[in-house]
């Protein structure tokens, strides 16, 4: 049996379930079970039903009344949606916050982003995508918004912590490249090239439709791999 500490059970709740997503042993569509998490974790149902209450608001699950809790796929509509979210707040933090951006903070992302580079040919997705975060956090940092930066975090645990089983290297190497041509643009001063790499590039469905369809594909194919379903 797991022990955790009280003084943050609700959070260490969030963050078991979210691990057994993300490693796969919570699969989407499933149903959780409450009492073997419940036992598991040595907690009663309060700390596991404000995690749950949490994730549902986040949109990782929906609460059946009287008939348990599901885990939400996510469809490609939902990420079309995402990045069109994502690619309006963080374009709008570039603009308002573009008079700040000096040469640490193009240093710090053009290290982040070299060591992005080197993770994914070493193919350790995980440190990739902690990284991707951070390069982003450059900039939503710099903004006197928190509340974008709120909005902003569950869309991409949705996208990132819960479909990371597989991955398409490809992808990820042109997501560096962007990166590079976003950084290329703020170091020139040129405002209006910054906000289209990372709204109408970066965080464009229909410019990463391509790999965004594959990276599902093989997710359906990975998750109906694990539960013994043939296609």
């Amino acid at each position: 049996m797991t022990i955790l500490n009280v003084k943050s059970l609700r959070e260490q709740v969030y963050e078991y379930i979210r691990d057994e997503m993300h490693a796969g042993n919570i699969l989407p569509n499933s149903t959780l079970n409450l009492n073997q998490i419940s036992d598991h974790l040595g907690i009663s149902k309060t700390p596991l039903r404000d995690a749950l209450i949490r994730m549902e608001v986040e949109g990782f699950v929906t609460i059946m009344p009287r008939r348990g809790v599901v885990v939400n796929a996510l469809t490609i509509q939902d990420v079309k949606n995402f990045y069109q979210i994502c690619g309006a707040l963080e374009g709008s933090v570039v603009a308002s916050v573009f008079d700040r951006f000096d040469g640490r903070h193009i240093a710090v992302m053009r290290q982040l982003n070299s060591e992005m580079r080197a993770a994914v040919h070493r193919e350790e997705f995980d440190t990739y995508y902690k990284l991707n975060i951070q390069f982003h956090d450059v900039f939503l940092n710099l903004s006197d918004n928190p509340m974008i930066r709120t909005m902003l975090m569950p869309l991409k645990r949705r996208l990132y912590d819960f479909q990371r089983r597989p991955y398409v290297k490809e992808w990820e190497l042109r997501n560096t490249q962007e990166h590079d041509q976003f950084i290329d643009s703020i170091k020139a001063g040129d405002l209006a090239d910054a906000v289209r790499m990372l709204r109408d590039v970066h965080w464009s469905f229909s410019e990463q439709e391509e790999y965004i369809r594959a990276f599902h594909q093989r997710d359906a194919k990975a998750n109906r791999s694990r539960t013994g379903i043939r296609s």
